[in-house]
């Protein structure tokens, strides 16, 4: 079976986020004074093949700790979909 993960990788709460920072100091200048708070992460797209929905978690879940987000700076999160 083929699915699709969506991931979403921030960068943890307690870091600080200066590329965010600098977007919500900026909200005012555009005209939009009461956004505020504003995080920049990363949207990952990427198909994988897999026997069951289980074992495609397990995989996107591993690719996600090796590979695509650096847990001692970010936490990540995923949707997975069959295609």
């Amino acid at each position: 079976m083929k699915f699709k993960a969506e991931i979403d990788v921030m960068p943890l709460d307690a870091l600080l986020d200066p590329q965010g920072k600098a977007v919500s100091s900026s909200m005012g200048n555009v005209g939009l004074p009461e956004i505020d708070g504003v995080r920049i992460g990363r949207h990952i797209r990427l198909f994988i093949e897999a026997e069951s929905k289980d074992i495609a978690e397990g995989k996107v879940d591993e690719a996600c700790k090796k590979m695509l987000a650096n847990q001692i700076m970010e936490s990540y999160s995923f949707s997975l979909s069959q295609v």
